[in-house]
């Protein structure tokens, strides 16, 4: 009996080991899980909002041209657009513009990117693309699209992991 002493003490500890180990997996399990969930939350929100400014062009088709010509981080809010005044169809494509922005902002981490969030007309000459890129990862830094879809890496090494989002429509 003298010559198994100990031996029940090894077995308890290579047990609280290997549940570690899978309470450590777990706990990894959970965090992607997390981060997937709130990557998709993103999706779904630049997804909205993509439809948001293609509606507001349809409804101002008019004015198509002044939602091209004037970049969304440029745009000004037009007091006049709210009053039962109103304003010009230009005048509220700008305002149509400034809000889609600014939502962008408020919901997307790193939204406001510098010209990724914009509008384009294809070539054809009647399909419209709205691109919005956002900060995903978190890293400070929203990767460019082109990159991303080359699988190229950015100016640090790193790779582009940021997504981006475009929806093409016609009016």
């Amino acid at each position: 009996m003298n010559n198994n002493t100990g031996f029940t003490l090894i077995e308890v500890l290579i047990a609280m080991l290997i549940l570690a180990v899978g309470l450590l997996g777990l706990a990894a399990l959970q965090a992607t899980s997390l981060r997937n969930n709130q990557s998709a939350y993103y999706r779904s929100q630049a997804t909205q909002l993509a439809y948001d400014i293609a509606d507001r062009m349809r409804a101002n088709v008019a004015s198509a041209d002044t939602y091209l010509n004037i970049s969304p981080k440029n745009a000004n809010p037009k007091p006049n657009c709210l009053t039962i005044e109103g304003c010009t169809m230009a005048e509220m494509a700008e305002n149509d513009l400034y809000e889609w922005y600014t939502a962008i902002q408020a919901v997307l981490p790193s939204g406001e990117g510098d010209d990724n969030n914009k509008i384009a007309i294809e070539p054809d000459g009647v399909t419209y693309t709205v691109t919005m890129s956002w900060d995903d990862n978190r890293d400070g830094d929203v990767d460019g699209h082109d990159d991303a879809v080359q699988g190229d890496a950015d100016s640090d090494g790193d790779p582009d992991d940021d997504p981006y989002f475009q929806m093409s429509f016609r009016l």
